[in-house]
């Protein structure tokens, strides 16, 4: 008989263990979930679930051949069971409906006994549950495999994916979709929250560096403290110990936000509500903003332009001023770069190979607070794996076999006090990367064949030209790695997005090169200049050099001119987005960067002129110039 206690050996532990919390809550001769709920009750479980729902639909999409050819319905929950939605063969309605499988349903456990989705829920793991199996009467002629859905961001379990049908569609391959699929979910979930978390971070950058003595810490939409400005955990300490709480620290205050309320959910004692900004963006609350006062500094503010005076060089010299560029994109990110200099957060470098990565890495060490210390870098695509971990984290006398005497500082502890760059870091060994990430988190390095760990303090500067994002969804690069590393972000444009700089450019790096081979730098005849603006360069400002240093040896000391051109740049690839053959390569260039900005800011030309760094009355004459009226137009309809 249903839910009786049977032959334990005719069940399996996990099953038999389900039955026993059933016992005596659960009535065995139930024919099904118990009715569910609608109207404005269903509503809500669905708009609390919004997110879910969204990242599951191209994925259960994707599974409807499978569900139709096997009799088999695909079923997606809440974390407590209640049905979200239910996909698949159609020729199952009427069983679904009949034990109200169906939309506001409740699966848990505790409503309808063992099943796939309640039992999968409550021990937080895959399960299949077939026939007899169910605690039930009235599904034991149902086959079920189901899998929970966690948060990637905390591991809470939000849900749960199952794939039912009657007992002659059994199949062990269903729960290997439930497991795959599920999986798949919670990468498209880690994806948007990363690009959530960014935007969330990106918005708050200048009020975390410009906040003078108040303390900030940003949530994200969890409630979860993502990012603090240096004044924040001291300033916290002094609010809650006035409260009579001690040994507080940041991570242990959370700010969970439910969707509809105008403020955070149980409030720690010591903080006011006027502190807190939830921070909105086109329609989408993407975090909040906890603002902690400094009541010692309310009279007497620094001026934040003394604060940034102060962190100048001993020399005066602008490190950034020997990065050259003047066009809009590249003057962004010199600004952008010389705003994260002056805080010691890790900074991820992001753009394409010969971009300059390493030298704005080196200008951010020497603008920052550790600029007297050491700049370690490391290409973290140059070595092995055995190599790159000898190479960053050292190793002990004897470690192991050709081991050095004395053993070997690794570069992680040779950059203390100093900054560590992490080129390529999207190569890093996925084995590797937990062991940087304990790194980062305990300010602590072992020594390989140590036990005893190494105090360091260090600032980190990666860099990369992979899409860690998708390399995080794909399980190719760690989530909690990503996070540490990718506080702030930087992306250096491609040459071709800055080619109105190369004239200036083409110059600077001629003299370098002239000056390593001790000799005057030649003359540039400026036609050669619209050549070199129009190819396409694939490598960057390091082709680049590559070419002009070749012409620059061919020319036997002459004016560079269109003679000296390589054969692959004599046919030049169009500037993506120059559509006018009138125009010269540079103003093609000019008139891409000017369409960009326009679309960016949805033709708000007030916005396009500060993007651009010109004024409006010059940005005019250049839509005129450059025939962008009508274009102008379009975008704005």
């Amino acid at each position: 008989m249903a839910g009786q206690d049977g032959e334990t050996d005719a069940l399996r532990r996990l099953i038999d263990d389900s039955w026993r919390r059933c016992h005596g809550t659960v009535d065995p001769s139930r024919g099904g979930a118990p009715p569910p709920v609608q109207g404005d009750a269903l509503y809500d479980i669905l708009t609390d679930s919004n997110d879910l729902i969204k990242a599951s639909s191209t994925i259960i999409a994707s599974a409807r051949d499978f569900l139709f050819e096997t009799g088999t319905v695909m079923v997606l929950t809440d974390a407590a069971g209640a049905v979200l939605s239910v996909e698949g063969d159609r020729a199952l309605q009427d069983g679904t409906e009949a034990i109200h499988l169906i939309a506001g349903a409740d699966w848990s456990e505790g409503a309808v006994g063992t099943n796939a989705i309640g039992t999968a829920i409550e021990i937080g793991q895959p399960i299949q549950i077939h026939s007899s199996e169910h605690y039930c009467s009235g599904i034991q002629r149902w086959s079920c495999s189901a899998n929970v859905i966690r948060d990637p961001s905390n591991g809470a379990i939000i849900g749960a994916l199952d794939i039912s049908g009657l007992n002659d569609s059994y199949s062990r391959h269903s729960l290997s979709l439930a497991i795959t699929a599920a999986g798949r979910i919670e990468n498209r979930l880690a994806q948007r929250e990363m690009n959530l978390r960014y935007r969330l971070l990106d918005h708050c950058l200048d009020r975390l560096h410009k906040s003078g003595s108040d303390g900030i810490i940003v949530f994200d939409r969890s409630g979860t403290p993502i990012k603090t400005n240096e004044r924040a955990a001291a300033l916290m300490t002094e609010l809650a110990k006035s409260h009579g709480l001690s040994d507080m620290a940041i991570r242990d205050v959370t700010m969970p936000w439910r969707k509809g309320q105008v403020s955070p959910e149980k409030l720690p004692k010591w903080v006011e509500r006027d502190w807190i900004e939830s921070i909105v963006i086109d329609g989408e609350r993407l975090g909040s903003v906890l603002v902690l006062p400094d009541r010692s500094a309310m009279v007497r503010r620094t001026p934040q332009r003394k604060l940034l005076q102060a962190s100048d060089t001993k020399t005066g010299q602008d490190p950034f001023a020997r990065l050259s560029g003047a066009s809009p994109p590249y003057l962004e990110a010199l600004r952008r770069a010389r705003l994260l200099a002056k805080s010691p957060a890790p900074v991820l470098l992001l753009g394409e190979t010969g971009v300059g990565k390493d030298a704005f890495a080196q200008a951010l060490h020497e603008s920052g607070p550790q600029a007297q210390g050491p700049f370690v870098a490391v290409n973290c695509g140059g070595f092995s794996r055995e190599l790159l971990t000898s190479e960053l984290f050292g190793y002990a006398e004897g470690a192991f076999t050709g081991a050095r005497r004395g053993g070997m500082k690794g570069k992680i502890e040779a950059s203390d006090g100093g900054t560590l760059f992490l080129d390529e870091i999207g190569e890093m060994p996925l084995d590797l990367q937990p062991h940087l990430l304990r790194v980062l988190e305990t300010g602590e390095v072992y020594r390989i064949g140590e036990n005893t760990p190494r105090k360091i303090k260090l600032r980190l500067i990666s860099a990369t030209n992979r899409d860690l994002k998708t390399a995080v969804a794909e399980d190719r690069f760690r989530m909690d790695l990503f996070y540490r590393i990718a506080v702030t972000s930087l992306t250096i444009p491609a040459l071709r997005e800055r080619a109105t700089d190369i004239p200036a450019l083409s110059q600077h790096l001629l003299r370098q090169i002239a000056k390593r081979y001790d000799s005057a730098a030649p003359k540039v005849d400026p036609a050669l200049y619209d050549t070199l603006a129009g190819y396409h360069w694939p490598g960057n400002i390091r082709e680049l050099r590559n070419v002009l240093e070749g012409m620059f040896l061919e020319s036997g000391g002459e004016d560079l001119c269109a003679d000296h051109i390589p054969l692959d740049l004599q046919s030049p690839t169009q500037t993506p987005g120059a559509e006018t053959g009138e125009l010269t390569p540079l103003q093609q260039a000019e008139r891409t960067a000017i369409v960009t900005a326009i679309e960016r800011n949805r033709g708000n030309l007030t916005s396009v002129a500060r993007d651009l760094g010109i004024a409006k009355s010059t940005l005019y004459i250049r839509l005129d110039k450059l025939d962008l009226k009508d274009t102008l137009a379009q975008l704005r309809r």
